[in-house]
């Protein structure tokens, strides 16, 4: 199994929507996948799940968020089995975890958004897993159990789904934020990779990316450093490797010898992106990627360009884009989406090009 964590420092720039189509291209493929929304925006979740269902979750789960063990208590063993085995969100999984309680024997379900295709949803709570990060991480240094657990217990339940389930790849949908959560969740997935829109926000954020990493791998190498061989196998081997960057919602211009199809404007801060990376992306976090790889976005020009409404009505419908054409389709709708049938179809293969350049690469980390 190979996790990959999806994150940049700026919001908008298309990261759900990336994330979303490509776990769905990798199960196309036949590469059995599950997405973990740690996005506490719940973006994904709300995309991929009728939003009836993913609210009945959340209250079924509500009295254990606000105190775990309590709710627990009021529940018969058998109660609380047939609740718990039932398909449940990301922070009730992290809960007996945040709040040092005993973990349930077995792991709740995974939703099946598509064959082979799994999600665990998010929840608009995991700002109180993620402080407990913070206030524990001073005690991993000194190996402390429960703060142990708690930063690894992200990258240990991909290793256990992954193992149940027969996962390949473990795709984990972040927040654009460079807090607690996302150093542990980054620094210990086996690689990411950087969506950007072509503007000067997107380079500001790889610079920001790149000071955050330095920090983190040096706090995790000291981490190493200290614990005991038993403790320090609970984490990786290594830290977390660079996969690439994507250009996404580019403006495509359809004028000839322009490079990549850009709007010259977009063209030249595309054209910043390589160096951006190579100047502050620390240098062991993207030592496997060469630099005729660096220079070419994942892809290449496979989903540089704007899918215009074509996001919108995946969204409506909770199917990617390809599969849009198919459903029962709304009268307001109808027109536009059939009359339009190939570009929605078109989309799979591009998707599925992206895909087979991300796995290549992934086959170097």
């Amino acid at each position: 199994m190979k996790s990959i964590s999806v994150f940049n420092n700026k919001g908008g720039v298309g990261k759900t929507t990336l994330t979303f189509h490509l776990a769905h291209a990798l199960a196309s493929m036949g590469h059995r996948t599950l997405v973990l929304d740690l996005d506490p925006q719940c973006n994904i979740s709300i995309l991929a799940l009728d939003q009836e269902y993913l609210h009945e979750i959340w209250r079924e789960e509500d009295e254990f968020i606000d105190d775990y063990q309590a709710a627990r208590d009021k529940l018969t063993e058998k109660q609380f089995k047939s609740m718990s085995m039932k398909p449940r969100s990301i922070h009730f999984i992290l809960k007996p975890t945040e709040d040092g309680a005993a973990e349930p024997p077995d792991d709740a379900p995974p939703i099946e958004i598509a064959p082979g295709l799994h999600l665990i949803p998010g929840r608009l709570s995991m700002h109180m897993y993620e402080d407990k990060i913070a206030s524990r991480w001073s005690e991993v240094y000194l190996g402390q159990p429960l703060a142990l657990r708690t930063v690894n217990r992200v990258h240990e339940l991909a290793r256990r789904y992954a193992a149940a389930y027969d996962y390949e790849y473990v795709i984990i949908d972040t927040s654009p934020n460079l807090g607690a959560m996302n150093k542990v969740v980054i620094s210990t997935t086996d690689s990411f990779l950087i969506p950007c829109m072509p503007d000067m926000f997107s380079l500001y954020g790889i610079r920001n990316i790149g000071a955050a990493l330095g920090r983190w791998k040096q706090e995790f190498d000291t981490i190493h450093r200290l614990l005991s061989d038993d403790k320090r196998r609970q984490f990786p081997e290594r830290f977390v490797k660079l996969l690439g960057y994507t250009i996404y919602n580019a403006r495509k211009y359809s004028g000839k010898n322009k490079p990549w199809n850009l709007a010259t404007a977009h063209y030249n801060y595309a054209m910043k992106i390589p160096p951006a990376i190579r100047t502050f992306i620390p240098r062991d976090v993207r030592s496997q990627i060469s630099d005729a790889q660096l220079k070419m976005p994942i892809g290449e020009t496979a989903v540089m360009h704007s899918h215009n409404t074509l996001p919108a009505m995946a969204q409506k419908y909770q199917v990617p884009m390809w599969e849009v054409p198919d459903q029962r389709l709304e009268a307001a709708d109808m027109t536009t989406i059939i009359g339009n049938r190939r570009i929605y179809e078109d989309t799979k293969s591009h998707y599925v090009e992206f895909a087979k350049d991300l796995i290549s690469r992934l086959k170097l980390v």
